[in-house]
Parts: C-alpha cells; structure tokens; sequence
C-alpha cells in the first residue's frame, strides 16, 4: 500500500487533488472504511471537499474515490 502520508506531503497547501482505492492499492470495501473516516473527521493534513465517487460491488455502493483539499496542517 502507498504511504497516503508521502502523497499528501507532495501536495502544496490548498491544492484540490484526487485520492481513490486504485492509488492507494486497497480493495474497494478497505478504502470505503478509510474514506468514511476522512468525511467526518478528515485526513491527515486533507479535507474532503464535493461528493465522493461510488462505484458497485457485489450489490453494494461503495466510495472508490475522492476530492480531497490540502490543509496547512502537519501530516
């Protein structure tokens, strides 16, 4: 799995940027918990911002990929 903490860094304070299931290498249901946790609480050094991208899996929608804002917060 790639280190989200070393994608974020990359990212310049206030830059809108995308984080889905794919770049992060996890199963759709894993990366679904995660993002779940970053709407209400947001991410290390990230805000979600729009609506998530879902896609179907067995039956179920499920949030593949997001819109996500850097803050100025340490990561």
């Amino acid at each position: 799995m790639t280190s989200i903490d070393a994608f974020v860094r990359k990212q310049k304070p206030g830059a809108h940027f995308v984080i889905s299931a794919q770049m992060l290498r996890m199963q759709p249901q894993q990366f679904d918990t995660l993002a779940q946790q970053w709407l209400d609480d947001g991410g290390p050094g990230f805000n979600v911002v729009g609506v998530p991208h879902r896609v179907v899996v067995d039956g179920e929608f499920l949030i593949s990929r997001v819109t996500v804002i850097r803050t100025s917060a340490e990561v």
